[in-house]
């Protein structure tokens, strides 16, 4: 387990970019748990997504179901940071008990750190039976290059 220590300046760095770089820590660390750590803190992540990847590109699908397209949103901070917000609103029953509710309502952020830089002006996005889908062709710059040696 890696540990990082930094020391707090606050007048030499923004507070906003500290909130960002402990909420990194933080995923960090639970990335190196995984599902059975945040499930064991109660926190699992909502939605529930898959991201692989794909020769020069990210792929991501999210379980967004019940939620409708007006209700989302969808960022990337920094070429590798990516988040998912958006509310899922409750169905609203007249005249009934309910005797289970288990699915949440409410809103949500998910925040994803990608494990290379992509190039964010070429994301497909699709959201298609209650999935999120998205293809993210990776930065030049995380593409692997042929160097030329020379005898």
């Amino acid at each position: 387990m890696r540990m990082f220590w930094t020391r707090w300046t606050p007048l030499n760095q923004n507070v906003w970019n500290q909130m960002q770089e402990l909420q990194g820590e933080v995923n960090r660390l639970f990335d190196q748990w995984g599902d059975r750590g945040r499930n064991f803190l109660g926190i699992a992540g909502f939605p529930a997504l898959n991201l692989w990847e794909d020769g020069d590109a990210l792929q991501l699908e999210a379980e967004l179901p019940g939620l409708e397209l007006k209700d989302l949103e969808i960022f990337v901070t920094g070429h590798n940071q990516l988040t998912i917000k958006g509310e899922r609103k409750p169905v609203t029953l007249e005249k009934a008990v309910h005797h289970r509710q288990e699915r949440g309502f409410g809103n949500f952020v998910r925040t994803v750190t990608l494990p290379v830089p992509i190039d964010e002006s070429k994301i497909d996005a699709r959201f298609e039976f209650g999935v999120l889908k998205l293809r993210m062709p990776k930065h030049e710059a995380a593409k692997p290059r042929k160097i030329e040696i020379k005898a």
